[in-house]
């Protein structure tokens, strides 16, 4: 849940102020806060991970959630200043189960070959 309903609408508020009100007169002045933003749940969820190699104990369905929605923020940098997330994000991604569940998620969503 923290997934879908914390860490996601933070990121998603920031890809909002970056491609699609970049052009405002006000995204200048904007854009800092909703990073602030994106920092706070960041520093929470790295602070909650800790040194442990998955959010619950084991790989789960929420790791796959959390891992997808974070690497969102692969081309903002702003993963990149926690070395704990960032490290986490690359485990997630090399789990077989990982790439089962992106294939699957881009075969429903890629542009039909017809």
């Amino acid at each position: 849940f923290a997934a879908l309903n914390t860490v996601e609408p933070q990121v998603l508020d920031l890809t909002t102020a970056r491609i699609f009100e970049a052009d405002k007169s006000w995204a200048k002045e904007r854009l800092p806060l909703v990073k602030d933003r994106v920092r706070a749940v960041l520093d929470k969820l790295s602070a909650y991970l800790g040194a442990a190699e998955w959010l619950d104990g084991a790989f789960s369905a929420g790791d796959l959630l959390m891992v997808s929605v974070l690497l969102r923020l692969r081309m903002s940098g702003i993963l990149d200043e926690y070395q704990t997330l960032a490290a986490y994000v690359a485990r997630g991604e090399a789990r077989p189960a990982y790439a089962r569940a992106f294939a699957a998620q881009f075969a429903i969503n890629a542009p039909s070959a017809s």
